[in-house]
Parts: C-alpha cells; sequence; structure tokens
C-alpha cells in the first residue's frame, strides 16, 4: 500500500492512497482463512470447507470488508504517524470509479486538521469573582411570594360578584345535544377563575356570578379535543353556584414554613436565604465564565479550520432564523446564508472550543459515567411519562450523548482554569449582579 501526499496548505490536508489487487486478495484470503473453521456448507463437514468455495461463495462481500478495513487501517496508522487531528471527518472516496474485481485501488482522502495550539499561561489570568449575599429585603421579598403562591381563598362579602382570579365553587351538569355526557357533571368543584384549566371561553362566562346562583355556559369543545366524540361540539353547562372566594395571601409565619417542609419560620428564612445565595452564585459564575472566554479570545490566537468555522456559522444562522420564525417548526424553507456577523461568531465559537477542548485533553478533563447519567436523568425530567424511553434512547444515540456530555466537560475545563487564574473576590449587591447577567444576554 502507497500513502502519497497531494495537498498541504494552511490547515487542509489530501492523501492519496493506492492499493494493488494483489494486496486486496491477500485480505480477503485472510478473511477467509480465519472464518474457515466456522463455516458448514452441505456436503462438508464443518471447518472442511474448501477455500476455493469459500471464495466463490462469499468473496464479494468479504471483499467489500477487506476494502474497508484496509482503507480504515492505513487511516488509522496515518494519523497515528503524522499526529494530525482531522476537524471533521474525513472525505474519503475512490478515484477509479470504473473499479472492478482484479483492478487496484486509489482512494482519495482530504481533511482539515485541527491547528497546534499555542501554551497557555492560565496562571497569568486575572479574573474577577463576583460575590453576593443574600440580605434580610431579599430574603422578605422571596417570603413574600411564596406566601402568594400558597395562597388561600375566603368567603366574600354576600352578594358579591366574582371576579377574575376568585374561587368559584359549584355543581355542575354539562350536556351536548340536550343529553348529558361522561365526565362532564361534578359537585362541589372549586374552580379558579382565569387559571385556564377548562375549556376555552368557560371561566370567563363565570367572572360576575354570585353564591347561589345558576348560570348556563354555552362553549364549544376544541376541534382537537382528546375525546372524539365531543370534539368540535357545542355543549351546555347548567352551573349552580354555591361559593364566591377571593384569593388572600397567605401569612408569613410558622405554618406556611410547614407548609414548604420547613420546621418554622427561622427555618424556612435559612432556607431560602442558601436558595437565593446559590442563585446568586450560579450567576456571577456564568459573568465570570464570560469574562474568561473574553479574556482567552483575546489572549491567544491560532488558525482556524475554515470547514469548522462554515459549519458553526450555517448552524447558528439556521438557529437564528428558526428564533425569527417561530411558525415555521420544520426546515421546509429558502436556504438561509451566514451574515458577517454570524462568521464572526462561528470563528469565536471554534476557537474557543477547540482552546477548551486542548486545555482538557492535557489536563486530563473526563466526564464520569455517574456525571452524565445525572445529566441524562436531569433531561429526562423534560418528557414526563417517557424518562425511561428517552434513556434508553440516549444511551443508543452517540450523537446525543455528545450533547449532553459537552457541556459537562466544558464546565469542568472552566473550573480547572479557574483554579489556576488569579481570582479576586467583588462584593456585590444583587442589583449589580443583576445588571452584569443582563449585560451578558444584551451581547
Amino acid at each position: 500500500m502507497q500513502v502519497t501526499e497531494t495537498m498541504n496548505e494552511g490547515l487542509k490536508r489530501g492523501y492519496k492512497i493506492a492499493l494493488s489487487a494483489a494486496e486486496l486478495e491477500e485480505k480477503v484470503t485472510e478473511k477467509l482463512k480465519e472464518a474457515q473453521p466456522e463455516v458448514e456448507m452441505k456436503g462438508f463437514r464443518k471447518g472442511k470447507v474448501p477455500l476455493a468455495l469459500l471464495k466463490k461463495q462469499f468473496g464479494d462481500r468479504v471483499l467489500g470488508e477487506a476494502l474497508q478495513e484496509t482503507i480504515d487501517g492505513a487511516m488509522a496508522a496515518h494519523f497515528e504517524e503524522s499526529g494530525d487531528r482531522p476537524a471533521m471527518q474525513p472525505d474519503v472516496k475512490m478515484t477509479n470509479e470504473d473499479w472492478k474485481p482484479g483492478d487496484d485501488v486509489e482512494v482519495e482522502m482530504t481533511y482539515e486538521a485541527l491547528p497546534e495550539m499555542p501554551d497557555v499561561d492560565l496562571k497569568g489570568l486575572k479574573l474577577e469573582k463576583m460575590v453576593a449575599k443574600a440580605d434580610d429585603a431579599a430574603v422578605d421579598e422571596a417570603l413574600s411570594s411564596l406566601a402568594e403562591n400558597a395562597q388561600n381563598f375566603e368567603d366574600r362579602k354576600k352578594n358579591s360578584k366574582s371576579k377574575d382570579g376568585d374561587q368559584v365553587t359549584m355543581d355542575f351538569v354539562g350536556k351536548v345535544d340536550g343529553e348529558a355526557f361522561e365526565g362532564g357533571s361534578a359537585e362541589d368543584y372549586p374552580l379558579v377563575l382565569g387559571s385556564n384549566s377548562f375549556i376555552p371561553g368557560f371561566e370567563e362566562q363565570l367572572v360576575g356570578v354570585k353564591a347561589g346562583e345558576e348560570k348556563d355556559v354555552t362553549v364549544s369543545f376544541p376541534e382537537d379535543y382528546q375525546a372524539d366524540h365531543l370534539a368540535g361540539k357545542e355543549a351546555v353547562f347548567a352551573c349552580t353556584i354555591k361559593a364566591v372566594k377571593e384569593p388572600k395571601p397567605a401569612e408569613i409565619n410558622d405554618d406556611l414554613a410547614k407548609q414548604f417542609g420547613a420546621e418554622d419560620l427561622a427555618a424556612l428564612k435559612g432556607q431560602v436565604s442558601e436558595r437565593l445565595e446559590a442563585e446568586y452564585a450560579g450567576a456571577a459564575r456564568a459573568v465570570q465564565k464570560r469574562a474568561l472566554l473574553d479574556a482567552l479570545d483575546d489572549k491567544v490566537t491560532f488558525e482556524l479550520p475554515p470547514a469548522l468555522v462554515a459549519a458553526e456559522a450555517s448552524q447558528i444562522a439556521h438557529q437564528l432564523w428558526h428564533e425569527e420564525n417561530p411558525d415555521v417548526q420544520g426546515h421546509d424553507h429558502p436556504e438561509i446564508e451566514p451574515t458577517d456577523e454570524h462568521d464572526k461568531l462561528a470563528e469565536r465559537r471554534v476557537k474557543l472550543g477547540l482552546l477548551l477542548a486542548e486545555l482538557g485533553r492535557k489536563a486530563e478533563v473526563e466526564v464520569s459515567d455517574a456525571e452524565m447519567t445525572q445529566a441524562i436523568m436531569n433531561a429526562a425530567r423534560q418528557y414526563p411519562g417517557q424518562e425511561r424511553q428517552f434513556f434508553e434512547f440516549v444511551q443508543q444515540n452517540q450523537q446525543m450523548q455528545q450533547q449532553l456530555r459537552a457541556p459537562l466537560f466544558e464546565d469542568k475545563v472552566v473550573d480547572y482554569v479557574f483554579e489556576l487564574a488569579e481570582v479576586t473576590e467583588k462584593e456585590v449587591s444583587k442589583d449589580d449582579l443583576q445588571k452584569a447577567v443582563e449585560a451578558l444576554e444584551e451581547e
């Protein structure tokens, strides 16, 4: 086998791999001999089928396998010897398209190599870490929010009309074409007006009712309603209003604390303070990470693989187009051409992605099986009732695994860099931290 360089321009590489027909034939014979002891064929004992007959019976199939294995082996040997690491999957194709068994094989391999990464003095990086404490005002604000979410309902004054947000307790019977239907009736049913928990148009018609009042509510089931026999049908609900209650925020006391699993109000305040400071720490880390990436972007320069940048720019343009056109769910749309802005952002992402990957490789950063399992479980929670199917899907899908592993790996590399860099803590207010986070979102 001969491997000849045909291109070496910047990061672009090209090679011609020539494999003689005799070498390929030898590889086929070798594979058939390996399989011969296990082959059974009518008229022959196991392992005694003549090699010539095996070649006639299975030669074409084995030829394809031998060709693929030989080319793969040549590529692996080349990368090991040259030290090149392809930025993307190499493009490999046969150049003698009229090839037939017995001919020599010529293969062309082209790829873009990953660039040589410059050494980075991580200890020379100077970063600022914002530290925000949960003050009494922030804790009180969070407690007020908890109290509002844990609101109670109290009876309105006699003959008071219901308002949006009130809780109406009622009996109702629903009928379609004058006939009551299964699941359309209930007694003492508490309905919060404005909760959108009933058929569209139902709750709005109960705004303004009073306790003791009877009211017919006429609505139409949606065309895509889950019960086919009701879909698109008009229904009349005869409602008897038994109580009208207005929302009242829960009092901030020990009873509220117990609703949220705390022993008393002091313990709840402690839990709230810890949660807030954890949120602040997460926000501060995002700000610090952006500062790190900006510093690395300014500090480090190296050649970027053009195809990798082009692919990233195309993906960015496509994603932003869909964000601007949310009604288009599929990919049946005009071709989206990346702009100069997309190209610039792609260059930054590719540059920092390659740099962080190299820093992680040199530091032997790895994502453990336990960390991957936790990430998959977290992602599976987005699919209630289908967690097991999602878990199995990820286990069988390498691309999905990489999508989940990549951010874990990046965060571990960032933490590694934080440990080496010179980090100065700066105490800030919650508002200052919030402004810093908003500034990230605007960029």
